[in-house]
């Protein structure tokens, strides 16, 4: 008897303290499907996300959910994401959601993480393998977004990557493979017109750009100037949290209203035209 309620103890402490990390394990009622649009989050670290989480970043909001790692929907908190359980954090998709839930107050916004740091532009493409989180991007992203898409409609797509392909050799290949990677995310979700976000790499003073990350950066520029359906979010202003790479959770809620922002513009073209 002396040795049971330590280990029932020990259960129970566990069981906390997953709950913590992890946020709410409920599946909430959803909305009818065309009135829940859905965004997928794919990227590396930075839309992840590494920024340090407040219990502000942990609130609930109805019309804001995510998919969690289990694929029950939940409601939003940080951190969203899973790749790297240890260093995740707050990154910018809990932000876009309540920004676009409260422009949009008839609609419920879910979330699709699917972001793995550190993954070079290689790994998202079908049967690639990310050795350090042990995972298939790409494949593990369009089996979450087809799961996801059972419940809702594809709105937009948000993407933030390419300082893993801020090397000569890759650089000069990484248009081309976006290029090919966005229309790949279109044709296989059914979402040929959806909107693409693409938000620009960091630009810290404490580490200035090679000419490898310019011409990542430029290749970000020119897919949307050329594509009516893809916009380009500065990162202007936004700081570090210290480790030269990785914005701060304060940049990373603002850079979430800019991508917001962005979305937003995009949408407008669309009723216009």
């Amino acid at each position: 008897m002396r040795n049971k309620f330590p280990l029932i103890a020990l259960v129970a402490l566990l069981f906390t303290a997953s709950f913590v990390v992890t946020g709410r394990s409920e599946e909430v009622e959803l909305p009818a499907k065309d009135k829940f649009h859905l965004f997928l989050l794919v990227g590396q670290s930075n839309m992840a996300g590494r920024g340090k989480v407040t219990p502000d970043d942990q609130q609930e909001n109805p019309k804001v959910l995510m998919l969690n790692q289990q694929g029950k929907w939940v409601p939003a908190v940080d951190p969203l994401h899973f790749d790297k359980p240890r260093v995740v954090g707050v990154g910018l998709g809990r932000t876009f959601g309540m920004e676009v839930s409260q422009s949009n107050p008839d609609i419920t916004i879910g979330l699709i993480p699917c972001a793995v740091g550190g993954s070079p532009i290689e790994s998202w493409e079908p049967g690639a393998w990310d050795a350090p989180t042990k995972s298939h991007p790409y494949d593990d992203a369009m089996k979450r977004a087809n799961e996801a898409l059972k419940s809702g409609q594809l709105a937009g797509i948000l993407w933030h990557q390419g300082e893993s392909d801020s090397r000569p050799e890759r650089a000069k290949v990484y248009e081309q493979k976006l290029r090919e990677l966005i229309a790949r995310f279109r044709k296989e979700l059914g979402g040929n017109d959806v909107p693409f976000i693409i938000g620009q790499l960091g630009q810290f003073e404490e580490n200035p750009w090679n000419e490898a990350k310019a011409k990542v950066d430029q290749a970000h520029k020119n897919i949307a100037k050329s594509d009516k359906k893809v916009e380009f979010v500065e990162s202007d202003g936004l700081t570090h949290k210290g480790d030269k790479v990785h914005f701060n959770a304060e940049s990373y809620r603002e850079f979430g209203k800019r991508y917001a922002k962005a979305y937003s513009e995009v949408t407008e073209k669309e009723t216009k035209e």
